[in-house]
């Protein structure tokens, strides 16, 4: 029996693998399809609660589901929209860019006439790349816009989505007891159960994080005088999505802006300290305690989830990685063979952080305003 196990081992574990080089061939190849299906499960999840709420006062779940679905629609499309407007104000910002970069060439090129170089023939060279490189900016600007509308036209199938999983959500839970008939249904619906708090947590936790971070960076950004400061400074707190990168990222495009806009590089040394204190505030006592432990996944893993997912679905993917990999984290904890796994994807309690953050309760105050949204 034993030397049985032995031979076996090798064939399941080479089974395992070819079905995860499968499912991942399968999962690209359809990111079209997938990637709207998935986002569409997580906003289900956020809606239950709305739709069972409204079908509780007697309005038939059809209508309930509408309701829910238009309320959400509401809400991305307006954000949306506000997004879009002040991207377009952001070509305002072109001329002043070329006028900086015409001011630094013809420093450059009076502090290199001391080396035998024509100082005419370089400013010329200089403004020449210069105009080329501000219409490619715009050209680029406008491809962005397009290339957003054309993603949006990639999951308009994400309200149908929606709507059917929610119609069918009793239906698909039957399914799923079927499927684990072995499987006793009180561990069944406990799982589902926390897989619905998981995802619930993660998004009401990071909208309440884009929300702190944007307004801390906006604020900032006001009273440093830089020009849009409400777009920059939620344009970096919206990419907190993508974690421990984000908000690293979106505090190069004010701290270049704050170069360029501003007479004194004191401006874009003061927008990089105060992103930096933020991000420390965010990384540290924020994120840790409005997601709470709704997402208790190890940077390890979290960072290769996030470098795995955004090679396989781009941007969606990277938005992804963090919940697809907590809900993965759920099922191995569920099931005794994989709870190994289920370990290795979670992450110890820190508890550096929290002797210090204890005596400053931030935890209380976040938990008592995600209650209250």
């Amino acid at each position: 029996m034993n030397t049985f196990k032995k031979l076996s081992a090798p064939r399941s574990l080479g089974s395992t693998l070819l079905s995860i080089v499968i499912i991942v061939f399968i999962a690209y190849i359809l990111e079209d399809v997938v990637v709207p299906f998935l986002f569409a499960a997580l906003l289900s999840f956020l809606l239950v609660p709305i739709t069972q709420y409204l079908e509780n006062h007697r309005i038939p779940r059809v209508i309930a589901i509408l309701i829910s679905i238009v309320l959400i629609i509401a809400i991305i499309g307006g954000v949306m929209y506000a997004a879009y407007t002040q991207v377009i104000k952001l070509q305002d910002l072109f001329p002043q860019i070329e006028k900086r970069f015409n001011e630094w060439i013809s420093a450059l090129a009076s502090l290199l006439s001391n080396f035998d170089i024509d100082k005419q023939q370089l400013i010329a060279e200089g403004q020449k790349h210069i105009s080329d490189a501000v219409k490619s900016g715009s050209q680029f600007l406008g491809a962005t816009i397009g290339g957003t509308s054309n993603f949006l036209m990639s999951i308009a199938l994400l309200p149908l989505y929606i709507f059917l999983m929610l119609m069918y959500r009793d239906f698909l839970k039957t399914f799923v007891f079927k499927w684990l008939k072995d499987t006793s249904k009180h561990k069944i619906v406990t799982t589902i159960n926390k897989v619905k708090s998981v995802v619930r947590g993660y998004i009401t936790g990071l909208v309440l994080v884009i929300l702190i971070i944007g307004t801390l960076n906006s604020t900032a950004l006001y009273f440093i005088g830089i020009d849009h400061a409400l777009f920059f400074g939620f344009f970096a707190a919206f990419l907190a999505i993508i974690p421990y990168i984000g908000v690293a990222l979106g505090s190069a495009l004010p701290i270049l802006v704050a170069l360029i806009t501003q007479d004194s590089y004191l401006a874009a040394v003061m927008v990089a300290a105060s992103f930096a204190v933020i991000q420390f505030l965010e990384g540290n006592f924020i994120t840790p305690y409005v997601v709470g432990n709704q997402v208790s996944i190890n940077a390890l893993i979290a960072i290769t989830a996030l470098l795995l997912f955004g090679k396989l679905w781009g941007i969606g993917g990277m938005i992804l990685a963090l919940p697809m990999t907590a809900i993965l984290k759920v099922i191995f904890d569920a099931n005794p063979r994989t709870e190994a796994w289920g370990f290795l994807l979670g992450d110890a309690e820190n508890e550096d952080v929290k002797h210090v953050t204890k005596y400053f309760r931030f935890k209380e105050f976040f938990e008592t305003v995600k209650k209250r949204i």
